[in-house]
């Protein structure tokens, strides 16, 4: 290999000026490289004070805000009581309103609820209630008509009925028996007398809880007046001035059966007249109330039977004088006009309309 020709003095060599060259571009890529760095350093130093900045403006904002938070806090715990007093105003005043607006609509619902049980009560309630008051009068009375129709089948006899006027005579003579009741005579003062004191009980010692078939109201001297009236001075048969009221009139027919009852005992048939099923009800329902009696004291063979026609009553009253019973014929005041087959029977009583009072027996 062939060797290099030294160069001339104070000449550099070919490999030196590369060295050097290399060397001279070495140092201007380092300085770049440095340069860059301090460039890039100089930045994150910026950058690393903003951040200082921004950490210092967000310590003092959040110390800021917390002596705020503090502050607020101090102040609600001195304005607690008067924010809950104001809360609590507030919320009855809201439940004060509600309650105003509910209390108008209950009035609203309330009045309205009346209007409509006033329009039912004078509709539907009365007159159902007037509907099952005539139909239970109504089959009352046919409960008796139909068994006094079948008492009358069995012992129907055609050619009677025009004999019936005949033995007047002989039904009028029966009071001599000494089997019928003659209270105003005086050679009667033993019935006169028991006749006194049961009445005397009754309205001394009223018994509201006594056996069937004793008085179990309160008997007021009126109306002891009355039955004394009927008992002594027209002799179990006349009329009696009415009380006005159904109810008190049917307490003074049930005073004389109580005593008729305990003196002639199951003898004693008592027969109603009332010219329509609802009267005939109100004494069905009076005489229960007043002796203690049930329904099964009801019919023509039994304690009470009620009719509306005099005649089929005065038909029953007969056949009972034939079998030695005694009918006491009960006439409503509401009869205007008495029949005067009733009046051959040993015992009737008739409720006349008092002039001077005003009667409330209509419907």
């Amino acid at each position: 290999q062939p060797q290099e020709t030294p160069p001339p003095p104070g000449q550099e060599s070919p490999s030196e000026l590369v060295a050097h060259r290399e060397g001279e571009q070495g140092e201007a890529a380092q300085g770049e490289a440095i340069a860059t760095a301090q460039a890039q350093l100089t930045e994150l130093t910026t950058q690393a004070e903003a951040l200082k900045a921004q950490v210092a403006e967000l310590q003092e904002t959040v110390a800021d805000l917390e002596a705020r938070r503090q502050a607020r806090l101090a102040d609600e715990g001195k304005n607690l009581p008067e924010l809950i007093t104001a809360l609590v105003d507030e919320s009855l005043g809201r439940l004060a309103k509600q309650r105003q607006a509910l209390t108008a609509e209950v009035a609203k619902l309330e009045a309205r609820r009346d209007r409509l049980a006033a329009e039912t009560r004078k509709t539907f309630t009365g007159t159902s209630e007037e509907i099952a008051i005539r139909l239970q009068g109504f089959k009352n009375y046919l409960i008796g008509s139909l068994q006094d129709l079948a008492a009358a089948a069995e012992q129907i006899d055609l050619p009677e009925p025009q004999i019936i006027p005949a033995p007047a005579p002989e039904i009028r003579a029966a009071p001599a028996a000494p089997s019928s009741p003659e209270f105003a005579k005086q050679q009667f003062q033993d019935q006169r007398r028991q006749i006194t004191s049961i009445l005397d009980q009754y309205r001394t010692m009223p018994d509201y809880y006594g056996p069937p078939w004793q008085l179990r109201r309160t008997f007021e001297p009126v109306h002891a007046d009355r039955v004394q009236t009927w008992f002594f001075k027209q002799g179990g048969r006349g009329t009696i001035r009415s009380l006005g009221s159904r109810l008190q009139n049917i307490l003074v027919a049930s005073a004389a059966i109580s005593a008729l009852r305990r003196i002639y005992g199951d003898r004693l048939q008592v027969l109603v007249l009332a010219n329509t099923p609802e009267r005939l009800g109100e004494w069905r329902r009076g005489l229960q109330d007043c002796l203690g009696i049930s329904r099964s004291d009801y019919g023509p063979t039994r304690g009470v039977a009620l009719f509306e026609a005099p005649e089929v009553l005065a038909q029953k009253a007969e056949r009972l004088v034939e079998t030695e019973g005694l009918p006491l014929i009960i006439m409503d005041e509401t009869e205007e006009m008495i029949s005067l087959a009733l009046l051959q029977f040993p015992l009737w009583m008739a409720f006349a309309p008092d002039p001077a009072q005003a009667s409330n027996y209509l419907y």
